[in-house]
């Protein structure tokens, strides 16, 4: 049987395969298969395509526009960001914004779930830009848009009514950013509002949970019991959860059962985070990284996401997954074999998980959405960032990389 593409020689599971792709989809794998054109693999490793569970379109490459974080803290990131806010078009955003989308295209991502500031300040202008850079890049991208209330739902009177016209004007997911309230009490209204509005769109939720070093804080534990009370926890993410780190061991314990139990998914993103976390504390200073270990041996869904790409909360990002997964290999301590493993399934099909991308792998009937690296092993693949040397979406080249490296020795 003749394929329409097979991609030859591939490295997967450390064997080597041929890959058949018919349509938009994977038919095959095995040994001498057939196909109307091919792609010599030449026993580089084939991955699923990456997926970017958290990044904000809406801010990336603003960093030039700020003036610098003094502090380096979330609080004055967030302030910093008004002023562009306030100025932005949705025009400029859209460009903003298919730059990096290119740049993750490149980089082997053929999914994004990305955040955008819905409040008071810049109103809708956000989403609207977003949502062009998304509809001028579907060709080689799906872009999921969140409603995020970075300011807060209560602390910014408004958003609530920006929120639900949000979801009316196109937004695919419901955030939030509980924590960001004046207390729990305020926080627990934040959460309920937002599941509400899922459920009257039927739409998925992730918001942004607990991102602060203060321990006390436990809007987490908050989530999981709503969203399981509604039967809404394999459709809610929570991003960041960096007071996590600071929880006593067993209140942590017992949360993450509970989390695990509902079925509710991580974000971490530890680019940002262990850039912002823990800047007042003396040594040993806290990090801004969840227990990564214990909700992956809880069961617990995990993402790696950017967050950001040269903004006011974080100067550098390239929106390349394989450098996130590095990030958190050393964030977390992944250096063992299956955590090896772990930390590029939170970059490929766990990652997919929380977009809910059901036909993200490599198998037969999965979504020929795929990435060739030059390298023949995972663990050289994250040591040496390699290069990508083809990526595909539905069976189609969207990108590639040739490289060519001299050394010039003199007699």
């Amino acid at each position: 049987m003749s394929h329409d593409l097979v991609i030859r020689d591939a490295r997967v599971d450390g064997a080597l395969v041929d890959i058949a792709i018919a349509g938009e989809r994977i038919a095959a794998l095995g040994e001498g298969l057939e196909g109307s054109d091919e792609l010599r693999a030449d026993g580089r490793l084939v991955s699923p395509a990456f997926v970017q569970p958290h990044i904000h379109l809406d801010k990336v490459l603003t960093g030039p526009l700020l003036a610098p974080n003094r502090s380096g803290t979330l609080a004055e990131a967030i302030s910093l960001s008004h002023a562009v806010k306030r100025a932005a078009t949705a025009e400029e955003v859209r460009a903003r914004a298919g730059t990096v989308i290119r740049a993750a295209v490149v980089a082997g991502t053929t999914a994004l779930r990305s955040h955008v500031d819905i409040d008071t300040i810049g109103g809708l202008t956000g989403l609207q830009g977003v949502a062009a850079a998304r509809d001028d890049h579907a060709d080689l991208c799906s872009v999921q848009l969140v409603a995020f209330p970075q300011e807060g739902i209560w602390r910014d009177p408004g958003t609530d009514g920006l929120m639900a016209e949000a979801m009316r004007a196109g937004a695919d997911v419901v955030g939030g950013m509980p924590h960001w309230e004046a207390d729990h009490d305020a926080a627990r209204r934040h959460i309920a509002f937002c599941l509400d509005l899922a459920e009257r769109h039927d739409a998925d939720v992730d918001m942004h949970v607990d991102e602060t070093d203060d321990g006390r804080w436990r809007s987490f534990e908050i989530l999981v019991e709503e969203a399981d009370r509604r039967g809404w926890g394999r459709r809610t993410t929570a991003g960041h959860v960096c007071a996590m780190a600071a929880w006593e061991d067993d209140y942590a314990a017992a949360v993450i059962a509970r989390a695990a139990e509902a079925g509710v998914m991580v974000a971490t993103n530890p680019p940002t985070n262990l850039m912002l976390q823990g800047r007042e504390d003396r040594e040993p200073r806290r990090r801004g990284i969840p227990r990564i270990k214990e909700l992956l041996a809880a069961g617990v869904t995990i993402g790696a996401g950017q967050d950001c790409v040269d903004d006011a909360f974080y100067p550098f990002g390239t929106a390349d997954p394989l450098q996130v997964a590095l990030i958190v290999a050393h964030a977390a301590q992944l250096g063992t074999p299956s955590e090896i493993a772990a930390a590029l399934r939170m970059v490929t099909t766990d990652a997919a998980r929380l977009l809910r991308l059901p036909d993200h792998g490599l198998h037969p009937g999965a979504r020929a959405d795929l990435v060739v690296l030059d390298a023949s092993n995972a663990r050289d693949a994250l040591r040496e960032q390699a290069p990508r040397r083809w990526v595909l979406r539905g069976g189609r080249v969207v990108a590639e990389t040739v490289r060519e490296q001299r050394l010039h020795r003199g007699l």
